[in-house]
């Protein structure tokens, strides 16, 4: 099955002609990996699909994060796991069993991998349950489911992040640096590409009620995001245009390819692309005044190249992944506050800006924005 995680894992290769380190020899040169005696999360992956897995090896190398228990629908994957990941009998979980969670004290948080259109029930079955929520993004189909989970996880108390590993990624954050600290003048302009050529045309991604959506819903959302994180403002309207080209694979409500725009405050505005109809689109390019920044891969697992008007950016590569799980540990253990956010809040701007456009392909008219 071609999916959106099985072509940034693809294009990340493509794009990388040298060969890099792998991440335990990279271990044992960075900083990262000092050695720590603290607290550590203790977490259980809902939905154990390809990127549960990617997750799963990742928490490996984590320090702050450890995985100790799994929810699913299937047996013979909750027994796989558990002989791989040495996971207690006691922390495994059905959905129809696991609202006991709440009675168990050896887990923490609980990591929802599933498909979008199922993140508000199962999102909210955690938080009563009394876990913190990790959920993958988009975190709910639109704004209104994201704000009961938001909504949900306050009443009990609990935190509610969501899986944006971008935020932790070391180029990503030296660009933001950057722009903060003025190296790229006023900015202008953003220009964001997110796009693959999906395959099966019977997977979940492609039924409406399992995904919200189409590309837009998949890889779409990281176009939209990092015109945010990049540019530094909220956008203040959006307009967008719907081509289709496959209406029997891309049926109703399963959008093909979607351009849109945003403009913000200060005058940028930003021009991106989402599309389940082309490979290789995976870039970010930031214009200024005084100067620039672009990346390609952008998004994908890595490593992520970039350089701007000052030359290549060379932090070294380390799987996204386990950046994230540490990170979110430190949040939720330590009321860490990251450089860009990745709480509930974060999400549902996404989601609002999600909302309209699809209002402006079905409109045709610049939709305001009040995020």
């Amino acid at each position: 099955m071609n999916s959106r995680r099985d072509f940034l894992q693809k294009i990340a290769a493509a794009t990388i002609a040298i060969p890099f380190a792998s991440n335990n020899v990279l271990a044992n040169k960075s900083p990262y990996y000092k050695p720590y005696d603290g607290p550590v999360l203790r977490v259980a992956i809902m939905g154990l699909g390809s990127y549960g897995t990617r997750v799963a090896e990742a928490m490996r190398d984590c320090k702050m994060a450890k995985l100790v228990g799994v929810v699913s629908g299937t047996p013979a994957k909750i027994k796989t796991w558990q002989s791989k990941y040495n996971i207690e009998e006691k922390n495994c979980y059905n959905y129809e069993n696991f609202d006991s969670i709440k009675n168990n004290t050896d887990i923490d948080a609980v990591y929802v991998i599933t498909p979008n259109g199922l993140h508000r029930d199962q999102v909210i079955r955690v938080a009563k349950a009394g876990k913190h929520a990790i959920c993958e993004k988009p975190m709910a189909v639109n704004a209104e489911e994201g704000e009961e989970m938001i909504d949900a996880c306050n009443k009990a108390n609990v935190k509610l992040l969501v899986g944006y590993r971008m935020h932790f990624e070391a180029k990503t954050l030296d660009i933001i640096r950057m722009r903060k600290e003025g190296a790229f003048g006023k900015v202008l302009f953003f220009q964001g590409l997110s796009g693959f050529i999906i395959g099966d045309p019977t997977q979940w991604r492609l039924n409406r009620k399992l995904s919200g959506g189409g590309a837009m819903m998949d890889i779409g959302i990281y176009s939209i995001n990092g015109s945010r994180y990049m540019i530094g403002e909220e956008p203040i309207w959006v307009t967008a245009q719907e081509t289709k080209t496959n209406p029997q694979k891309f049926k109703e409500g399963i959008d093909e390819t979607i351009q849109f725009q945003l403009g913000f405050p200060g005058g940028a505005v930003a021009s991106c692309l989402s599309t389940y109809t082309l490979n290789n689109l995976d870039r970010f390019f930031l214009n200024g005044t005084e100067g620039f920044a672009e990346m390609q891969p952008s998004t994908g697992y890595g490593p992520i190249q970039a350089r701007t008007n000052k030359g290549e950016l060379t932090q070294p590569h380390i799987t996204h992944q386990t950046v994230q799980m540490d990170e979110m540990a430190g949040i939720i253990l330590q009321g860490k506050q990251p450089v860009v956010p990745v709480d509930g809040y974060e999400a549902l701007k996404d989601l609002k800006i999600i909302d309209a456009i699809y209002a402006a392909v079905k409109t045709g008219k610049k939709i305001p924005l009040n995020l």
